[in-house]
C-alpha cells in the first residue's frame, strides 16, 4: 500500500466502503467483487485499497481477534506486529514498574502501543515511515492516552519519557514483500544505541526468537515466548522492567493459559541416558532459553544424546513445557530397511520429526513409498550419538 492508496482509503467514502464489505474469504470471486465495486462508481485505486485491507483484516484475526475488523494494516506491518495477547504482557511490565510515560519506538501498525494505551499508559508511538505512522494513528485513534509521531529514532528525546520500548526494524524497508535482515548491525535503530540507553533508563526490546544469544547483554532479562507451540519472540528487559534474579525465562501461552520456566542463568544439561519408554520434545522457548537441564531435572529425565533437545525417561510426567511421546518401537535407521518395516506395519500416513540428522522429511517421505491405512509418527535423531529411528505415539 502506497501513500496515494492510503489517502483514498482514509477518505469517508473509502472507510464506509471498507466497512461495508462482507468478510474476506480466501478463494472468493475477486474478479466479480472488483467488477461490482467498479460498476458502483468507485475508482480503481480505492477498490484496490479496500480489498487489500479486507484481506489483511482477515489474516490479522489470528493476532488481534475481533479488534482486526476495526484496524488498518500494511502487509509488512502485520507480519511484524506483536500478537495482542503478547502485547498485553509487554504493557503489563510497564504498569507493574509504575512507568507511566512510554515511547514505543518502531511502533509499526501500533499493536504494542494499543495494549499500553488500553492499560492507561501515556504512550507515544513513533515510526520513521509516513504510511506506517498514519496507519498507527488510525489504529490508536480510539485511545485518548496515545499519540503518534513520524520521526527517526535518533531524533527521540529519551528524557521526555519514563521508559522506552523498542521494536527494531528487522526487515528491509517497505510495506510488502520485505525480507528478513540477517545481521543485527543492520537493524534500525542500532542495538548498540538501544543498549546504551538501557544503561541509564528502563528499556524493553523485542527481537526475533533466533537472535544471537551471545549478543544478549549481561544486565538483561531475556524472555522467549511461544504461542500455541510457535516460538514468536525474544524480549529483553532492563532496569525495573526486569524481574530480580531472573536472566532466562521461557513463557508458553496456549488456549489453556500460560506457563513459565525461569532461571538466573542458562541451566546445565543433565547426563545422557538410555532410551526409556517415553521421549520428550521441549517447547522451542525452553530450547532457546537453554533451560532443558532444569526441565529434565524437574521430570527426572535424561538427555537422549548430547547437544540434542530430546529428553527420555522410563515414566510419564505431565508438563506444559514439552510434548510427550511413548516409544512404540525402535525401527531400523537404514532407509531401505525402514521402508520395509513401515510397509509391514501398513503405515500410509507418516509424520516425520528429526533432530541431529541430515535428512529432509518431505523427500524421505516420498522415498519411503508409504502405503496402507495406518498412521504414525517417526522420530529420526541420535541416541547416545548413534542414529536411531523411533516409532512413537503422543502420550
Amino acid at each position: 500500500m502506497d501513500r496515494a492508496e492510503l489517502v483514498e482509503l482514509l477518505s469517508p467514502e473509502g472507510l464506509r466502503l471498507l466497512d461495508s464489505l462482507p468478510p474476506y474469504e480466501a478463494g472468493g470471486d475477486v474478479v466479480r467483487t472488483v467488477s461490482a465495486l467498479r460498476k458502483a462508481g468507485h475508482s480503481p485505486a480505492l477498490v484496490n485499497a479496500v480489498l487489500y485491507q479486507s484481506r489483511l483484516r482477515a489474516k490479522a484475526t489470528a493476532k488481534f481477534g475481533d479488534f482486526a475488523s476495526r484496524m488498518l494494516f500494511t502487509e509488512a506491518g502485520l507480519e511484524q506486529a506483536t500478537r495482542l495477547r503478547v502485547a498485553a504482557l509487554h504493557a503489563g511490565r510497564f504498569v507493574e514498574a509504575k512507568l507511566a510515560r512510554v515511547a514505543d519506538v518502531g511502533c509499526g501498525i501500533g499493536g504494542d502501543a494499543m495494549a499500553m494505551a488500553a492499560m492507561e499508559l501515556t504512550v507515544t508511538a513513533i515510526d520513521i515511515d509516513e504510511v506506517t505512522a498514519t496507519v498507527a494513528s488510525f489504529n490508536l485513534a480510539p485511545f485518548p492516552t496515545a499519540s503518534v509521531l513520524c520521526a527517526d529514532a535518533a531524533d527521540v528525546d529519551p528524557s521526555e519519557y519514563d521508559a522506552l520500548w523498542f521494536d527494531p526494524a528487522r526487515r528491509t524497508a517497505g510495506h510488502g514483500n520485505t525480507s528478513r535482515l540477517t545481521r543485527s548491525e543492520d537493524y534500525s535503530p542500532h542495538l548498540d544505541d538501544v543498549y546504551a540507553l538501557a544503561e541509564r533508563m528502563p528499556v524493553g526490546v523485542k527481537l526475533g526468537p533466533g537472535h544471537d544469544r551471545d549478543q544478549i547483554p549481561e544486565t538483561a532479562e531475556a524472555q522467549w515466548v511461544s504461542v500455541d507451540g510457535k516460538l514468536v519472540e525474544m524480549g529483553l528487559w532492563f532496569g525495573p522492567l526486569a524481574r530480580p534474579g531472573i536472566r532466562r525465562a521461557a513463557l508458553l501461552l496456549t488456549k489453556d493459559g500460560a506457563a513459565e520456566l525461569t532461571a538466573p542463568d542458562d541451566s546445565e544439561d543433565v547426563p545422557v541416558g538410555e532410551l526409556g519408554e517415553y521421549l520428550y520434545e521441549p517447547d522451542g522457548a525452553i530450547i532457546r532459553a537453554r533451560l532443558i537441564g532444569d526441565l529434565a531435572r524437574s521430570m527426572d529425565a535424561l538427555m537422549l544424546s548430547e547437544g540434542l533437545a530430546y529428553l527420555t525417561s522410563a515414566t510419564l510426567t505431565e508438563t506444559p513445557f514439552a510434548t510427550a511421546f511413548r516409544v512404540v518401537e525402535v525401527l531400523p535407521a537404514d532407509e531401505k530397511k525402514l521402508r520395509i518395516a513401515l510397509a509391514e506395519r501398513r503405515i500410509g500416513t507418516l509424520e516425520i520429526k528429526k533432530r541431529g540428522v541430515d535428512v529432509d522429511p518431505a523427500t524421505l517421505r516420498t522415498r519411503l513409498k508409504l502405503k496402507g491405512p495406518e498412521s504414525g509418527t517417526l522420530v529420526l535423531t541420535r541416541a547416545a550419538g548413534h542414529k536411531v529411528a523411533l516409532l512413537v505415539e503422543r502420550a
